[in-house]
């Protein structure tokens, strides 16, 4: 519900202005692959720059339920219907650092949507160093209970390349989360 509320207020203060029209969106988006620190860099960020954080999944998560349920009950075509219509409802909104799902940045509907106006950034790690971060919390992520998980983040990686190079890329890899925090602020101030 948080999220939601956060929402809300951030609606309620986006009044038109004299001709009428609501001012652009003003939100930094954080995308990238699981595991390269999306939702700890995004409260961090949040926090030092006076905005409200947003996770996706989180918001999804509240509406909806479960992402694993979402998955079995919808399919992943289902669930990515909810990420579109989550990225319509937040390209209307400002004050905002979001942290997106690992695909949500990559579908070129949502891109469009969150990059009008908006600055993206696409956090990236070295492969050894995803699979380190995920396998930590292996049971909340369906898509690496297999038989060859790294095998799942190597292919998955590849085949979302394309749609993450689109943005400007964060290294996370061995860095503390508050440094990626301090080169963001620095990219945002140039």
């Amino acid at each position: 519900m948080q999220d939601d509320e956060a929402l809300d207020a951030t609606r309620a203060t986006s009044a038109p202005d004299d001709a009428g029209a609501v001012a652009s969106p003003k939100n930094i988006v954080l995308t990238g692959f699981m595991g390269t620190g999306k939702s700890t860099v995004g409260k961090l960020l949040a926090e030092q720059l006076g905005l409200k954080h947003l996770d996706t999944d989180h918001l999804i998560e509240r509406r909806h339920g479960p992402i694993p349920r979402i998955f079995e009950q919808l399919g992943e075509d289902g669930f990515r219907e909810i990420e579109r219509a989550i990225a319509e409802e937040l390209a209307c909104d400002q004050g905002y650092v979001i942290s997106t799902g690992g695909r949500f940045m990559v579908d070129p509907v949502n891109a469009d949507l969150l990059s009008e106006g908006n600055r993206v950034f696409c956090l990236v790690a070295d492969v050894d160093i995803i699979f380190e971060r995920v396998m930590r919390r292996r049971g909340a992520r369906p898509i690496l209970n297999v038989d060859n998980p790294r095998e799942v983040i190597e292919d998955l990686l590849a085949e979302r390349a394309a749609g993450y190079a689109r943005f400007e890329a964060v290294p996370t890899d061995e860095t503390p989360a508050s440094r990626v925090v301090d080169d963001i602020l620095a990219r945002l101030a140039t």
